[in-house]
């Protein structure tokens, strides 16, 4: 194969993004907002508090979707890193130490990419353990959106507001359910309908146009303000390195990051963009999607390495919001170019002016979009058993041939197991600790199994210790 250098690649990437934007720019656009309900709050909570800058978090993580889409040429979200969001949110972290956080974080990350390890680790690890992954992060979602900070706090009428509640929620959710088959028309499936409806798009501008009408009502009573024009000033952010309160942060979130933002990543986007995909773009046969989990972990590695100095939030890559773009149309890089460029125009030009308007932005639509992320990405867990290659760490060779039903059985159990486990501790390792250990039971079955029937061979009548060698 020969080498790609890479400004091919990027002039690649670029053709192919540009021929998918014409032929279907409203999808990208609608693919690009997408993952808003996981980035909206969180990133609104931590500015609020002051746990990160808002205008740096625009602009870098602006500069990092373009980047990546360049590069990439996917839907490659860039999203906050839940676990140290979650950790300052709830302990009121200071700026230093959450960008500290995030830089610990992503120095593991990168140095186990470039070292071969992070490759290694997804060689060896079973791809049902992988799914099931996928399937808990997704399941997650799905329950982080009926909690308190979104759909949990609604009443029916009017609570926040008659603008802001459950029958907001319901009308989104039934908009969702009934735009399910309008997704973008695939030229891999010409047989299916054109009709499309970007619904990401369509909620998201409900959704700007309530918190514009909600801060002008509430100009006179509280002490709001519309976003106004402020250049962005860039200030210097020494990080706390030495701070136990961000080393606690990074050690929770560095599993969550390898398997969910880089291995589960990776596998995703190789099922999204496999050959049979691409195949029937006029582009395909100039560009291949970079789908390796080492481009992955340096990507997130870097990205914070550079933030961290300005205040941004950390952030990473996630294979919830790679499904989510692709459910709601995103099928290339220029989505999320599309989407970098909106937050780095709003960085260097509103900012901190913008806290507000994300304030008021309805938790009943963010909600219905956290819910589609997370149905979105469980529902991978569904292709687990047509794949029929080997998935390194299997033990059994299915290459060429179904799965037998006892193969089947065994993982789906080992991708249940793993989903179940991270949901019932809310930790990723221990779900990934007890799919290890499923898999790893019924390996041991197996060859405790074929060392009793080779035993049972041996002792055949006809082939006994007695047995005369030469008849």
């Amino acid at each position: 194969m020969a080498r790609s250098w890479p400004w091919q690649r990027v002039a690649q990437s670029a053709r192919y993004s540009r021929h998918t934007l014409r032929h279907s720019p409203l999808a990208e656009i609608s693919g690009a907002l997408g993952d808003l309900g996981t980035l909206l709050p969180l990133m609104a909570a931590l500015a609020l508090q002051g746990s990160v800058s808002l205008s740096s978090t625009l602009v870098f993580s602006g500069l990092f979707n373009i980047l990546t889409g360049i590069w990439f040429g996917l839907p490659l979200p860039v999203q906050p890193m839940k676990a140290i969001a979650a950790a300052a949110i709830a302990d009121s972290a200071s700026l230093r130490d959450t960008v500290a956080a995030g830089a610990l974080v992503s120095s593991a990350v990168l140095l186990l990419a470039v070292t071969g390890l992070l490759r290694r680790l997804a060689g060896v690890v079973p791809l049902p353990i992988v799914k099931g992954i996928q399937l808990g992060a997704g399941l997650s979602l799905v329950i982080s959106a009926g909690n308190n900070s979104l759909l949990g706090s609604l009443s029916w009428l009017h609570h926040p507001s008659v603008l802001d509640n459950r029958l907001w929620a319901l009308a989104a959710f039934v908009g969702l359910v009934l735009t399910q088959r309008m997704a973008p028309a695939d030229t891999a499936s010409p047989a299916r309908g054109t009709l499309f409806l970007p619904y990401a798009l369509v909620v998201f501008l409900i959704g700007l146009v309530i918190a514009i009408i909600v801060s002008v009502l509430h100009m006179g009573t509280v002490s709001r303000h519309l976003p106004h024009f402020v250049v962005w000033h860039p200030h210097l952010v020494l990080p706390h390195w030495l701070d136990s309160h961000a080393w606690t942060m990074a050690i929770a979130q560095l599993p969550l990051t390898m398997l969910n933002s880089v291995v589960a990543v990776s596998a995703l986007a190789e099922e999204l963009f496999a050959p049979p995909f691409l195949s029937s773009l006029a582009l395909s046969s100039s560009f291949t999607p970079t789908t390796s989990v080492t481009a992955f972990g340096c990507s997130v590695g870097a990205m914070n390495l550079v933030g961290c100095w300005f205040g941004a939030m950390p952030v990473c890559h996630g294979a919830g919001g790679l499904a989510v773009q692709y459910r709601f149309g995103a099928r290339s890089g220029a989505s999320v170019v599309l989407l970098g460029a909106a937050k780095l125009l709003l960085g260097l030009f509103l900012g901190e002016t913008l806290l507000d308007l994300l304030r008021a932005f309805p938790r009943s639509l963010l909600g219905v979009l956290v819910l589609a992320a997370g149905l979105e990405l469980a529902s991978a867990g569904a292709s687990l058993n047509t794949h029929l290659e080997g998935d390194g760490g299997d033990g059994s060779d299915v290459q060429g041939c179904p799965y037998t039903a006892n193969q089947k059985r065994e993982r789906w159990t080992v991708m249940l197991m793993t989903a179940g486990c991270l949901l019932a501790f809310k930790n990723d390792d221990v779900g990934f600790v007890a799919g290890l250990l499923c898999h790893g039971a019924y390996r041991l079955a197996d060859k405790l199994e074929a060392r009793r029937s080779s035993r049972n061979r041996l002792r055949r009548p006809g082939l006994g210790e007695n047995t005369a060698l030469l008849s």
